[in-house]
């Protein structure tokens, strides 16, 4: 699977129809790739606060529309990253997208971990409940955005549903880019899984993005890394080497559930559970 990392930075004051224009060149850039990968909240910019509710969308808004196009052109699996979107009842969701080639929606999250330290996005969305796994043509696949590299415990339940391999579109701040390098690299390890995430680059109202990019294998190998300006980097990634690093090492398998910490976990298995749709 040839991966293609997009990373994009959202300045204050562009309009967003021009930001969905240049977004859409950098992605038809990245040609040849079989999966692209766009970062959390682009379109609005994750720092525009203010802006949330005006450029809020429908689920098929402007910015799936878009990426649909974007899938077709490309022949390729495009994840849109994230983008600010308003349900029926009026709320709002950080929601991520994986389209096929054919620009169907294989798959859906909405952010579980909205962040609250200097953000206001925990004020402003509404967490999401649901952490599903999705078989695809590139294999069993689930996404967690940004913030959620920090509570294991969720990853831990996408490799109970079967994920392979996790994508991570997020909006880092450089100022902590030393723990968006440790948790990428050991969610990977941890979960035995290919972990595909893209970052935010430039500064949004002051904050600088950390950009890196990055593709960790199941072994803690960084595949990838990029720098910290806008641009694309692509990646080949073996996506047998999950199996095989099960099988090697079959950590997994060893987890015990009768423990009383282990609370309601599931019994121990390798990770080959059928994936959740």
């Amino acid at each position: 699977m040839r991966v293609a990392l997009v990373q994009v930075d959202s300045p204050a004051g562009e309009p967003a129809g021009e930001r969905r224009a240049r977004v859409g060149d950098l992605v038809r850039s990245a040609g040849e790739a079989d999966l692209v990968v766009l970062p959390e909240l682009w379109a609005a910019g994750y720092f525009a606060f203010d802006d949330y509710a005006a450029e809020a969308e429908d689920f098929e808004g402007p910015t799936l529309a878009a990426a649909r196009g974007w899938a077709g052109e490309l022949d390729a699996h495009v994840h849109l990253g994230s983008f600010v979107e308003r349900d029926a009842d009026g709320r709002l969701f950080n929601t991520a997208v994986l389209l096929s080639p054919e620009g169907e929606v294989e798959h859906v999250y909405r952010k579980i971990h909205v962040f609250g330290y200097r953000s206001r996005e925990a004020e402003l969305l509404t967490a999401g409940d649901d952490a599903p796994v999705a078989a695809t043509a590139i294999g069993r696949v689930a996404a967690t955005t940004c913030y959620d590299l920090r509570f294991p415990e969720l990853w831990r339940s996408l490799v109970d549903g079967g994920a392979r391999t996790v994508i991570v579109p997020a909006a880092w701040p450089a100022a902590r880019r030393e723990h968006w390098r440790l948790f990428t690299s050991c969610r990977a390890v941890e979960e035995q899984i290919v972990l595909i995430a893209c970052n935010a680059v430039g500064v949004q109202h002051g904050v600088e993005l950390g950009g890196h990019s990055r593709v960790v294998d199941p072994w803690g190998t960084v595949l990838a890394e990029a720098g910290a300006e806008p641009g694309v980097t692509w990646c080949d990634v073996d996506t047998a080497v999950v199996d095989r690093a099960r099988a090697e090492f079959p950590v997994l398998a060893d987890r015990r559930g009768d423990l009383p910490f282990a609370g309601n976990a599931p019994a121990p298995h390798s990770g080959t559970a059928a994936p959740r749709a």
